[in-house]
């Protein structure tokens, strides 16, 4: 009797084992089936991305200079309206002096919300400077030499040669490339070189919607557009499309930057500091007068000649506008110069923030240290928001002012730079920083005179 009530429960529990194992396997395959209709959509979203990001390249001229269309397809094609020495290709970067593996073009843009809706579309800065190309809203008088290939070799000496230049030592370097300095056997001038990759440009995200790429692309649009005498001249881009370095020739700047030889002990003299200064702000009301913000001041992108003449560089993070409206959200400066709103995580003024890096500056060449740093960040966060600016009793007043107002915490009250170049303290006994006239303002001023003139002539008539 027993023996038969032991067999029992054992088919009982063997019938329970066989129905958990069919709720298993059903359960199995459901899930199956779920995971390959999420694999479906997520290669459906990624191609419908694809599409977008490709067709918007070739509208643009980028593909062949990034390696996205086969080499035999590949043309330079000139801008309706523009000289035709400008390219409506858009050269892009590469990175150290080690030989890469070409990229495969995948694409990295993102025109879509995490919640699979398109998003609205703005205007780039690509498109913003191809507009001013167009409309011959050009400051260069000279544009940039563009080359097409790389011929990567040593000279007689052992020594590593790109082209013409022939490479003497490194520089400096940054989170996308080196910078080495090269000398031409052309010319016998001494060069300084951005030597980027651009696959490692590709993979590296630097907002949800860009690469550093976008960063650089965006640097080389600007730097084609630019001329003043203190911002670093762009002299060559050099885009190999069959390998995958790129190659940014700028004028080297011998002397030091601005803050080398302050300390602690004292800074600048006063005297060094407002002409460091006055250069300064002519570079940054330039830029600003043609909807470009910097994003980066700082005495590291500062250079001095050996005239004494600083030059604004870098415009790796640097921004344009279609008109006075500079809003941003994205933040990428050097968090010691960053201004108050800018640490809050909500959108900021360009120019504002740019006044704050430069106000940050000042306090730095003429005390020697920074105004706000704390142990870690986001100490220096709460400092920049928080604390009060810490000026000595003993300063001049009108430097005292000045930097009062160039620190003020308020963006709405900040002074701006047109103000800055009539201030007491940079005025001094040289006068106020005067304006500027660049080729594509003295053009605007001549159309306009056209108009005026013909206008009266009608009115005459």
């Amino acid at each position: 009797m027993q023996r038969l009530q032991g067999l029992d429960a054992l088919r009982c529990l063997l019938v329970i084992i066989s129905v958990l194992r069919g709720i298993y396997i059903i359960l199995g395959v459901y899930f199956s089936l779920v995971c390959v209709s999420l694999s479906v959509i997520v290669q459906v979203r990624m191609v419908r991305r694809k599409f977008f990001s490709l067709s918007r390249l070739t509208e643009m001229g980028c593909c062949s200079c990034l390696g996205f269309l086969s080499k035999s397809r590949r043309q330079l094609r000139t801008i309706s309206g523009a000289s035709s020495q400008y390219s409506q290709e858009f050269l892009l970067p590469d990175d150290a002096d080690v030989d890469g593996d070409l990229y495969n073009g995948d694409s990295f843009f993102m025109p879509y919300e995490s919640n699979g809706e398109l998003q609205q579309r703005k205007k780039g800065s690509e498109e913003i400077l191809l507009h001013r190309i167009q409309s011959g809203m050009i400051c260069r008088e000279i544009p940039v030499k563009e080359t097409r290939h790389v011929i990567r070799t040593e000279d007689e000496n052992g020594n590593k040669m790109v082209n013409e230049y022939v490479r003497e030592c490194k520089i400096g370097s940054g989170s996308y490339a080196k910078v080495v300095l090269y000398r031409s056997t052309v010319d016998g001038n001494r060069y300084a070189i951005k030597a980027f990759h651009k696959s490692h440009l590709l993979r590296l995200r630097v907002a949800p919607s860009e690469t550093a790429m976008t960063d650089v692309l965006r640097e080389v649009l600007i730097m084609k557009m630019l001329d003043h005498p203190n911002i670093v001249n762009l002299i060559e881009v050099i885009d190999d499309p069959n390998t995958d370095h790129f190659y940014m020739v700028l004028e080297y700047v011998e002397g030091k930057w601005v803050c080398e030889g302050s300390g602690p002990p004292g800074g600048l003299r006063e005297d060094i500091a407002r002409r460091f200064l006055r250069d300064i702000v002519s570079g940054l009301m330039y830029l600003h007068s043609h909807n470009i913000v910097h994003g980066d001041i700082k005495p590291d992108n500062l250079l001095v000649t050996s005239s004494g003449m600083v030059k604004i560089g870098d415009f790796s993070v640097s921004q344009v506008f279609e008109d006075d409206n500079d809003e941003l959200r994205r933040s990428p400066g050097t968090p010691v110069f960053t201004a108050p709103e800018c640490c809050l995580g909500l959108t900021y003024g360009g120019r504002a923030a740019d006044t704050w890096a430069l106000g940050v500056t000042l306090f730095c060449m003429v005390l020697g240290e920074y105004p706000f740093l704390g142990d870690t960040l986001q100490d220096t966060y709460d400092k920049i928001v928080n604390d009060p600016l810490p000026i000595p009793r003993d300063i001049n007043p009108h430097l005292k002012h000045l930097l009062e107002a160039l620190l003020c915490k308020d963006p709405k009250q900040r002074i701006v730079l047109e103000d800055v170049a009539v201030h007491p303290w940079v005025v001094a006994d040289e006068g106020s920083i005067p304006q500027f006239l660049c080729r594509c303002k003295r053009m605007n001023l001549k159309s306009v005179e056209s108009a005026d003139n013909k206008t009266s002539a009608d009115v005459r008539h």
